[in-house]
């Protein structure tokens, strides 16, 4: 009886399943097939597939709300009232998400990587060459000549001009690094 009652709405929740199960499968290979190509550091790759996770979570409850056929009048009342205290969250909590909204465009964007000299072109911030230790969700942490660390906004990242002084060699500069100087050593 009660499977006879509700089959349409399990068998939309199991289809509903598979298919977030199947793009949540799909987004992480190519995310990670993208963070090996380019070089991308592992627990960077991990923040953004737990942002994917988050969205894929939120989608999969609101069509669980739509296809149980949850009174919607209630719910709107609800609905309205959590989006207002959220409103107002976000709002006070702005530089945060945007922040947030940056890391993810740096991981699939931006030209530099960990180990990178860079200068920000920014008045307000250290004027010299600095290092790229850790590309981080809200931050950028970055290391002068002088030894000081320093974390910079991923939102800064964004609005203002770097420029690339130097690259870090990848693995594979550096083992044709070191077979050229054992070449050369031996000759």
């Amino acid at each position: 009886m009660f499977l006879e009652e509700y089959f349409p709405q399990i068998l939309a929740t199991i289809i509903t399943l598979f298919v977030l199960l199947a793009v949540r499968f799909i987004t992480t290979y190519l995310t990670k097939k993208f963070a090996t190509r380019y070089e991308r550091v592992e627990h960077r790759y991990k923040l953004i597939i737990k942002y994917f996770d988050f969205t894929y979570t939120t989608i999969f409850v609101l069509i669980m709300v739509a296809v149980w056929g949850i009174n919607f009048r209630n719910l709107g009342i609800v609905f309205s009232s959590v989006f207002a205290v959220i409103g107002v969250a976000l709002f006070a909590q702005w530089s945060i998400l945007s922040n947030v909204t940056a890391g993810i465009i740096i991981f699939f964007t931006i030209p530099y990587k960990i180990g990178d000299r860079i200068k920000i072109h920014d008045k307000d911030f250290y004027d010299g060459p600095l290092t790229i230790i850790d590309i981080r969700a809200f931050q950028v942490i970055l290391k002068s000549d002088q030894g000081e660390i320093m974390a910079y906004p991923n939102s800064l990242i964004l609005q203002k001009g770097v420029t690339l002084l130097s690259e870090s060699p990848t693995p594979l500069q550096e083992e044709s690094n070191e077979e050229k100087n054992l070449s050369e050593t031996v000759d």
